[in-house]
């Protein structure tokens, strides 16, 4: 199920506080300032930085 738009409305990414980018391919939220993703997990986003993966 993808995000709602009023959701990514308001998440920033906590490293930079930049607009993110929801890629339903790889399930996750993407930061192309950091160039790093948040994954979604059972339709949360876990927005912590070390759970980020570097793309």
């Amino acid at each position: 199920m993808p995000l709602s738009k009023e959701l990514l409305d308001i998440l920033a990414c906590p490293q930079c506080k930049g607009d993110m980018v929801y890629k339903e391919t790889e399930n996750g939220l993407v930061c192309n300032t950091c160039k790093l993703m948040y994954p979604v997990k059972d339709d949360i986003p876990v927005m912590l930085i070390d759970e980020a993966l570097p793309l």
